[in-house]
């Protein structure tokens, strides 16, 4: 049987409250040997389609809106990798700004960060979203930054490794919060929660593949939080902090985006200001962060970055740079720059089928 195409799904800001130069999303035919993107459609008429989830099938795709209320799910020609809208349905909160399926991807999960809320979304079986039962409200006490900390402002909640807890950093709160979900409910149940640092402002998270740690990058701060995760409850302990860029450097940096890869060896992290993708050592035993790189994102803003399914690629979205460039990723796990670089207005998310 002929292998299926590979292919990249770009979503992107679109607004002008967002300085958004987007036009939707974006499908690209990616080479798997050279990395390259080959443009393939241009999906319209969709206003900051900023964050995409693809199901495991590859054959449905859901964004949320940024600075909108609303999700919305896709059809995905498998064969051409083209994208048609099934239908749409409120989160019910203001700018829902990540999304994730449950275990057995019946449900999309979403966090809404400009209201404090989460949003269980049932997946009927086309693929369509259901209306949300109950939204579960997000509390916590504020952070001291008087700008970037006005609420909690969930920001991400993947599901880990184990397919039981769904963590929330909350970039307002210094804190990361466990949800289970209660699936015959439909609605989050906080189970547990850590506070970081004040000021950090934890943004996103990530999980070892085989061991009990996870990884936040701290925006506000520039840092880089690894946790102990306790394996029955899910409760996070911290055990390092680490910044995320170079001790040289004394401008101006807020961190973005998180990745460990699946040999469990590096962590990587996006750095918006620095403008940078830093590489940091997994320490086999303890867990621990030793920075081994920074290259620069030759863009500015990378808000977002991804690895294609074999890691041999990272690709690096510039929102402000209105570009994607890929690494090359040596076996050491090291980047080394390639010439690859497409022009994209605001990109903001990168998945790829699998």
């Amino acid at each position: 049987m002929k292998p299926l195409p590979l292919f990249a799904y770009v979503g992107s800001y679109t607004s002008p409250e967002r300085n958004g130069h987007g036009n939707g999303i974006n499908v690209y035919r990616v080479d798997p040997r050279s990395g390259a993107l080959r443009h393939v459609q241009h999906l319209d008429g969709l206003e900051n389609p900023s964050f995409l989830a693809l199901n495991d099938e590859g054959t449905r795709l859901y964004s949320v809106h940024g600075d909108r209320s609303e999700a919305t799910s896709y059809t995905v020609d498998r064969e051409t990798g083209r994208l048609t809208v099934l239908n749409r349905q409120p989160t019910g909160g203001y700018n829902p700004i990540h999304l994730a399926f449950d275990a057995r991807q019946r449900f999309l999960i979403v966090s809404n960060y400009g209201s404090d809320s989460l949003a269980a979304l049932p997946i009927a079986k086309d693929g369509s979203l259901a209306p949300y039962s109950t939204l579960t409200a997000v509390k916590a006490p504020l952070g001291p930054h008087r700008i970037e900390q006005r609420n909690v402002r969930p920001h991400h909640n993947p599901l880990d490794r184990a397919g039981k807890t769904f963590y929330l950093p909350c970039k307002g709160s210094d804190c990361v919060i466990g949800y289970r979900l209660d699936a015959r409910r439909g609605v989050l149940v906080e189970t547990s929660r850590v506070a970081a640092r004040p000021g950090a402002g934890p943004r996103h998270i990530d999980f070892h593949p085989r061991r009990p740690f996870a990884y936040v990058i701290n925006e506000l701060d520039s840092t880089i939080t690894t946790y102990r995760q306790e394996t029955a409850s899910g409760a996070l302990a911290p055990l390092q902090t680490v910044p995320s860029t170079p001790p040289e450097f004394t401008g101006y940096s807020t961190g973005a985006e998180i990745w460990v890869d699946g040999s469990g060896r590096n962590a990587y992290v996006s750095n918006r200001g620095h403008d940078s993708i830093g590489v940091f050592g997994i320490d086999p035993a303890k867990g621990t962060l030793t920075p081994r790189q920074w290259v620069p994102t030759r863009g500015s803003v990378p808000r977002f970055f991804a690895f294609d399914p074999a890691e041999r690629f990272l690709y690096v979205a510039n929102q402000g740079g209105d570009s994607i460039i890929a690494y090359k990723v040596g076996r050491n796990g090291l980047l080394a720059s390639t010439r690859l670089r497409t022009r994209v207005g605001s990109p903001a998310c990168i998945v790829f089928s699998r």
